[in-house]
């Protein structure tokens, strides 16, 4: 017989295990849901806002300076702007020099009877944009030697301009490569796809050749370009890596190319690497501005005295917005001095200043608000610790103030460098198409290329137009033209424009 008491026992036993069970689980479920909460507090603590660092403690005169600091001025907090005319609506005329293919369409009867006697009534003209694809073309000159009757010696007339002897392109052909590759930044292995397509098959190693004979012929030009600078009293520099391939290296190397740059013309160098020595060395024989970042690599040029400072407020303008996340109030009240700056510059530019109507102008409306930025640094510096992103902004305007107003007294010196900077926009498309240069030599001969070709974006004339200009008196029929190096340049095409 079964015993009812082991059974009952037994079973009482087994629900105290599920009860202990059960609590067990839930106290599991409750430290589950702590976790999670935490967990989610932790992300929205990481992407919400940090809240401003607090200052540390100022007292005595450090703390009356601060409460006392130049207020923002109203320019740069807001800006009244005139109402603006609303853009022109509809079509836009085409470009009237452009080539016109015409068709002239008559109806051969009338639409609703047949009749085929019609007489002209009303004329409807439509112009639309149209693309033709680009010809690739054989040139073929053909030379008649003759005999002369009189002492009966042969005259072969001369053939017509050429970037070098015996080349196979003409100079249309190479200014149309040299711009593909160094304006448009199209890599030469799409360019031998495209002529392949077209029919054209042409080996990579010929293409190069042609940008290597190119260069060449342009590198006086460059030179002359070099000397030009050197002998003006404003020049801005910046620079960017380019890798390049050196024999015996397991990897490319990275090298540094720099662009010096004023109104008149613009040149590109290539150097292994960034030292202060290369920099120093090229500017010896210049006495003027130079408008740089401020790296330490520039101090030898700075300290002979000949070359003067001048900093680049864009970089400023770009420490105060990044300090906005942990001093909001602060950086923008920094910022709001460097914006009214820009602001005033902009208005002399509308106004088409130059020279000393410029420099009245900068001293009348800037000169203020640099004064006002300067103690506005001072009165602030004291309340914020040295890691914070607004310390950096503030002590980058106390250690540079001379080289970053420089331009107030000068009309050749730009408020920044930002021109420059934007010239390095090509270099860095042309970097990721292209990779590395191949050799040395191939990434002097770019610096040469790219030089000619942001000279003429600079003086503003087509970069394939001037090329061609320039391949034929550059190149067989040179001796023909009897032009100096002065009269070949992109500001001497540009004044053969009219």
């Amino acid at each position: 017989m079964l015993d009812v008491a082991a059974l009952q026992q037994e079973n009482a036993a087994l629900r105290a295990q599920i009860v202990q069970l059960i609590e067990t689980v839930a106290k599991l479920n409750e430290r589950v849901a702590e976790l999670l909460a935490v967990a989610q507090r932790n992300q929205r603590k990481s992407t919400a806002p940090k809240p401003p660092m607090p200052p540390p403690p100022v007292e005595g005169d450090a703390k009356l300076a601060f409460e006392a600091r130049p207020k923002p001025p109203e320019l740069a907090q807001k800006t009244k702007e005139k109402k603006k005319r609303p853009p022109p609506t509809g079509r836009k005329p085409l470009p009237p020099h452009l080539p016109a293919e015409e068709h002239a369409l008559k109806p051969d009867a009338c639409e609703h009877c047949g009749s085929t006697a019609l007489d002209a009534a009303d004329e409807v003209v439509e112009e639309k944009l149209h693309v033709v694809k680009e010809h690739q073309r054989r040139r073929v000159v053909k030379r008649t030697t003759c005999r002369c009757r009189a002492c009966g010696e042969r005259t072969t007339p001369r053939s017509l301009p050429a970037p070098y002897e015996r080349s196979k392109v003409t100079c249309d052909w190479l200014a149309w490569l040299v711009v593909s590759k160094f304006q448009l930044l199209t890599p030469l292995d799409r360019l031998r796809r495209d002529l392949k397509e077209r029919g054209v098959p042409m080996a990579m190693g010929t293409l190069v050749s042609f940008i290597e004979r190119a260069a060449d012929l342009l590198a006086p030009i460059d030179r002359l370009h070099w000397k030009q600078l050197l002998a003006s009293a404003w020049m801005a520099t910046d620079g960017t890596g380019l890798k390049v391939l050196i024999p015996g290296l397991p990897a490319a190397h990275n090298g540094y190319v720099e662009l010096y740059r004023n109104l008149a013309c613009a040149v590109f160098q290539y150097e292994a690497d960034k030292a202060s020595e290369h920099v120093a060395g090229k500017l010896q024989a210049f006495c003027g501005t130079l408008t740089a970042d401020a790296e330490h690599r520039f101090n030898d040029v700075y300290a002979s005295g000949r070359v003067i400072e001048a900093g680049c407020n864009a970089h400023g303008r770009r420490k105060f917005r990044d300090a906005e996340d942990t001093q909001p109030v602060l950086a923008a009240e920094g910022g709001a001095f460097v914006a009214a700056m820009y602001a005033a510059e902009a208005r002399a530019h509308e106004l088409d200043l130059v020279g000393d109507a410029l420099v009245a102008h900068r001293r009348r409306f800037i000169r203020p608000l640099a004064e006002q930025l300067e103690r506005w640094c001072d009165a602030v510096a004291p309340t914020l610790l040295p890691s914070e992103p607004l310390m950096t902004a503030v002590r980058y305007y106390q250690r540079h103030k001379a080289a970053l107003f420089r331009f107030i007294d000068d009309a050749n010196v730009p408020i920044d460098n930002s021109a420059t900077e934007r010239e390095f926009q090509n270099v860095a498309k042309l970097r990721l198409n292209a990779l590395f240069a191949g050799s040395t030599e191939a990434a002097h001969r770019a610096c040469v290329l790219l030089g000619i070709i942001a000279t003429c974006r600079t003086v503003g004339v087509p970069a394939q137009a001037y090329l061609t200009w320039a391949f034929e008196r550059l190149g067989t029929h040179r001796d023909v033209f009897g032009l100096r190096l002065e009269d070949m340049t992109p500001a001497a095409f540009k004044k053969t424009l009219g």
